[in-house]
Parts: structure tokens; C-alpha cells; sequence
């Protein structure tokens, strides 16, 4: 069986069927508006800046927390392992975006920092994102992304009661 074209349109949507249920439909639909919206992101990241998604991430998290974290909270704050952060924060210390110290309450764990540079960086990545994410949202009044929000949100919460 060939995918249509329209069928590559609609992406993960193109799993659905008129039977089935609204909650698979919806599901469906919020995967390929993120799957969408999250490439568009990466390769504007990519051909703008020269960085991946997992490097804005990482450097987002380090922007909310101007005194710096310790790279096994910053590990579990991206959801990803030590390793991956070890690699991220050896290549943004080449960079000078980064800096490591030494914890002065555990001497086994290191600190992660931005420096000026990286802060500066970022902050110049961050305004531009926020602006692509105004521009991919466009088509959406605003009353609309309000209710969606609250939508989303409450349903977080029954999420997070169930699980």
C-alpha cells in the first residue's frame, strides 16, 4: 500500500479512521502539529544558528537558572542521560558558552554555567524563537490559543492525577 500524498500531508493523522475514537483523532492531530512544528524549529535552529535543538534546550534550562545546576539535575531536567550531557556540556565549554565548577557542597558533582557569551547567545537564539513560534502559531486568533492552552493544561492535570 503507497501512501498518498495528501496521506503525507496530514502525517501521523493519516493513522486515523472515521471510527475511531475522537481521543485517537485528537491525539493524532496534537502528534503531527508538534512533529511539524518541532522540524521547523530544528532547522531553523540548524540553518540560523548553527545549533541543534538538544543545544537549545540545554541552554534554555541554564538561562532559568542564572547560579548554574548541577549536570545531574540539568540531565534529569532535559530527560536525558548523563552521557548526553556530558557531550553537550564538553562541546559548549569548547565553545565558551559554558562553564564547569566544581560544587561547593558536593565535591563528587559539578556546576554547569552560562557564560556572558552564552547568555548573550541564547538570549539572541530565545528572541528568535519565540518570534517563529508566533509566526507557526499565525493562523490561530488569540482567544483560540488561550482556550487551547487552558484545554492542554487541564488536561496535564487529569493526566497527572491518572498517572
Amino acid at each position: 500500500m503507497s501512501i498518498g500524498l495528501e496521506d503525507a500531508q496530514l502525517g501521523h493523522e493519516a493513522r486515523a479512521g472515521k471510527g475511531d475514537h475522537a481521543a485517537l483523532k485528537l491525539w493524532l492531530r496534537m502528534l503531527s502539529c508538534c512533529t511539524e512544528i518541532e522540524g521547523e524549529i530544528r532547522r531553523r535552529l540548524r540553518d540560523r544558528f548553527g545549533v541543534s535543538l538538544a543545544r537549545f534546550d540545554y541552554l534554555a534550562q541554564l538561562h532559568r537558572h542564572r547560579d548554574g545546576l548541577k549536570m545531574r539535575d540539568l540531565s534529569r531536567y532535559l530527560m536525558v542521560t548523563g552521557g548526553n550531557v556530558t557531550v553537550l556540556t564538553d562541546d559548549l565549554e569548547k565553545d565558551g558558552l559554558v562553564v564547569r565548577e566544581n560544587s561547593p557542597t558536593d565535591r563528587r558533582a559539578w556546576i554547569v554555567r552560562l557564560t556572558p557569551e552564552g547568555r548573550k547567545s541564547f538570549e539572541a537564539m530565545a528572541r528568535e524563537h519565540e518570534s517563529w513560534l508566533v509566526e507557526l502559531f499565525g493562523g490561530v486568533d488569540g482567544r483560540s490559543l488561550q482556550q487551547l492552552h487552558q484545554q492542554l493544561g487541564a488536561l496535564r492535570v487529569t493526566l497527572n492525577q491518572r498517572l
